[in-house]
């Protein structure tokens, strides 16, 4: 097919393989877009925490001490999956704990405070883990030159789960309320088709990709993780030979962070000041994804095209244009076409962040190097909504001025990505 050419690949993967990376992104974009979006989010500083003044901060304190624990562990997590050739099989392990805590939160009801930031703590991290292993397989699926399409194929694909997830909760919500059943009654059961999906759909991810990695010499003869430690000290100390790498890392915690108020916060945020009911805020986002699956997939072409670089600043641009917009929004109809804007940017620019680490990362480093992005972008997930949650507690719960200072977020990430020299950071790559 012209859209999904065999010459995108690296010698001897096969297409079939290429969409079982991108089953993962399908089976875990209905977590994202259900648990921390559309649902939980919103349930959590509602009901559990009973619109308490602390709720909202609790909540980005939650996932804030998840993206801390995620920081502590992943790139060493990342530099042992490399040495031992283990990607798939902790792949494996922390699935099945995003799975089975996600089922944890079913059984969460009004003042049920500490086991739901026990299980929101529990599975965001287990997501995260599941997210950079992943993408840590993009560069050994796809070619150098195609990494922006193919990569855009499994984010795009991945919104499309976000969308049965969220479809399905949808209609089940839509029906509880129909027969009088409280948000008590209805949102357990959308975080069981939540885990569901997320557990059945991986199935094709563990069934056809294959681990191409192997041992590094004396890897198996250690224990691992003092060869790891080593491993990642010596990438730090090496850091002036990756400094685009470096500054690519900084400008992703800049926009990551506004990124991650979006994801965490815009239920909140469209509840708390436009007004909207639990079935609004959920096709708000059923739109959001759609919107994010074009960009995802119109973008991985353009990158490929126009290059790393514009590319990604181009969508940051974009959601400076979302911030203004949602902060000038009065009724629903300016701020569902933030919400349309922030999709299109949402999809591009992670996809695009993807590509580009896969570019930057030496062949041997693929999982240390995706452990250090992710380290990226779980900094970004702690300083954006907690930010915004510190802005709405300074001031008696001001919405519309903490959304406003998110978009300061993207103008930092536009800056630092300025330095970034794609070339030369392929260079130093390839070198290694």
């Amino acid at each position: 097919m012209a859209w999904f050419p065999q010459s995108a690949l690296n010698e001897g993967v096969r297409k079939r393989e290429v969409f079982a990376w991108a089953m993962y992104d399908f089976a875990n974009s209905g977590y994202t877009t259900v648990v921390l979006t559309a649902v939980f989010n919103a349930y959590f500083v509602g009901v559990v925490a009973g619109n308490a003044q602390w709720a909202t901060l609790a909540w980005t304190a939650s996932l804030a001490a998840s993206c801390a624990l995620v920081m502590l562990t992943m790139p060493t997590l990342g530099a042992y999956a490399d040495l031992r050739a283990l990607k798939k099989r902790l792949l494996a392990f922390t699935t099945a704990g995003c799975v089975l805590s996600t089922l944890a939160l079913a059984f969460v009801g009004s003042g049920d405070v500490a086991l739901a930031v026990v299980a929101i703590i529990f599975s965001n991290t287990c997501y995260a883990y599941g997210e950079s292993l992943i993408a840590a397989f993009l560069p050994e699926l796809a070619r150098h030159e195609a990494l922006g399409r193919v990569s855009g194929w499994g984010w795009s694909f991945g919104y499309f789960g976000g969308m049965l997830s969220l479809g399905l909760s949808l209609g089940y919500v839509l029906w509880a309320q129909a027969q009088g059943l409280s948000a008590q009654q209805f949102v357990p059961v959308t975080m069981i088709i939540t885990a569901a999906v997320y557990g059945l759909a991986s199935l094709v991810t563990f069934a056809w990709l294959k681990e191409r990695a192997r041992p590094h010499p004396g890897a198996l003869a250690d224990n691992g993780l003092r060869a790891s430690l080593q491993r990642l000290r010596e990438t730090w100390r090496h850091a002036r030979r990756y400094r685009d790498f470096v500054w690519l890392l900084a400008c992703t915690a800049c926009y990551q962070a506004g990124i991650a108020v979006v994801i965490a916060l815009a239920a909140v945020y469209a509840e708390q000041v436009l007004g909207f009911q639990q079935a609004q805020t959920m096709a708000l986002v059923f739109l959001v994804n759609i919107a994010s699956a074009l960009g995802a997939f119109g973008f991985g072409y353009l990158q490929d095209r126009l290059g790393h670089k514009p590319s990604l600043g181009l969508t940051l641009a974009g959601w400076i244009v979302m911030v203004a917009l949602a902060y000038l929004a009065t009724g629903p109809g300016l701020f569902w076409m933030a919400a349309v804007v922030a999709g299109l940017c949402m999809g591009a620019s992670q996809s695009a962040g993807r590509a580009l680490t896969g570019v930057f990362a030496p062949p041997r480093h693929l999982a240390e190097f995706y452990g250090l992005w992710t380290f990226a972008v779980r900094l970004a997930a702690i300083v954006g909504p907690v930010t915004y949650g510190l802005v709405t507690w300074w001031t008696a719960g001001d919405h519309r001025l903490a959304i406003l200072s998110t978009g300061l977020f993207f103008v930092a990430g536009l800056l630092l990505l300025r330095p970034v020299d794609v070339q030369r950071g392929r260079a130093a790559a390839v070198a290694e």
